[in-house]
């Protein structure tokens, strides 16, 4: 029977040799097997050279390249990596100079500071939301907000009072804490709150003056340590979806308005999915000129611990 449609006749198509054509996967490039008894570094070269096999292999060469260089190493951490058991791993990559910086957001220290001083944190906010009692734990917000009072006027940033405190009362699980270790280290670390987004804020004892005054400090601390970017230093963001990138954006700015050459460093998203602040303000604006940007798709509680095992 005949059909209706007219054809396309294919009799004058120009084929080409498989031979001649580039191909994007090699069998050069394909995973190793491991077994059990192979190492991580066994294991880190045995993935495929192929998509983000590669990029997380050439990240762990330019991260192991900074650290042998003296380059400035940058972590800026979301507060779920604490609630995901991480602080030993963070404090063990501090304490061989792995880290040079650590930034946080006000909910991290929230996090921190309960399992410094109480060995555990994380609520129902759920159950808690419903009967208006989310975020009210008396110790925690008096904790942190007279901390901030106490030493309004002073010098110290909101990270340093909080470190120092849990020194200076002897926290039964201040060796877990990555405020009481940084401060121990001397390793810089600075907060980055937002009015609004974290539990203390909602109890009668903050004072919106300190809690500015030491926000502001911290900004400055933080920006110091991006003055130290050179070619080859590495910045990563874990787990922060909007505030850290927006503070590391306009810290950068900062740095870069004075003169100092933060250019062609590298930069990598470690977060569960992908999110377009830390895309947009990590990965891609501040490495366009120079340096590159990477991003990682993965559980913080897995990726993190083999980044820690993969660069040592």
């Amino acid at each position: 029977m005949p059909s209706k449609y007219s054809k396309l006749n294919f009799d004058k198509v120009k084929t080409t040799s498989i031979n001649e054509r580039f191909s994007k996967v090699e069998i050069a490039q394909f995973a190793k097997p491991v077994t059990s008894k192979t190492s991580i570094q066994q294991f880190i070269t045995s993935l495929p050279d192929i998509l983000i096999g590669k990029d997380l292999k050439e990240f762990i060469s330019l991260y192991k390249t900074a650290i042998q260089q003296d380059k400035i190493v940058v972590w800026m951490m979301g507060a779920h990596t604490v609630k995901c058991g991480l602080n030993p791993t963070i404090i063990d990559l501090m304490r061989k100079g792995y880290i040079n910086h650590l930034a946080l957001n006000g909910a991290g220290a929230i996090h921190d500071v309960e399992i410094a001083k109480w060995g555990k944190t994380s609520e129902d906010v759920a159950a808690g939301l419903q009967d208006g009692s989310f975020g009210m734990a008396k110790e925690t917000a008096e904790f942190i907000n007279t901390g901030l009072e106490s030493n309004f006027g002073n010098e110290l940033g909101y990270a340093e009072i909080l470190g120092k405190a849990l020194i200076d009362q002897k926290a039964s699980y201040r060796d877990k804490s990555l405020l009481a270790s940084a401060y121990e280290l001397e390793v810089p670390i600075s907060l980055h709150p937002a009015l609004g987004t974290e539990i203390t804020h909602q109890h009668p004892d903050l004072n919106g003056a300190a809690f500015g005054e030491k926000s502001l400090l911290d900004f400055r601390v933080f920006s110091h340590s991006l003055s130290r970017l050179t070619e080859k230093s590495i910045v990563l963001n874990v787990g922060s979806a909007v505030i850290l990138p927006e503070v590391f954006l306009k810290a950068l700015t900062v740095v870069r308005n004075l003169g100092y050459p933060a250019y062609g460093f590298y930069t990598a998203v470690f977060d569960m999915i992908k999110h377009y602040r830390p895309t947009e303000n990590v990965m891609q604006r501040p490495t366009q000129e120079k340096g590159k940007g990477f991003y990682f798709v993965g559980h913080h509680e897995l990726m993190i611990p083999l980044l820690a095992a993969a660069i040592q």
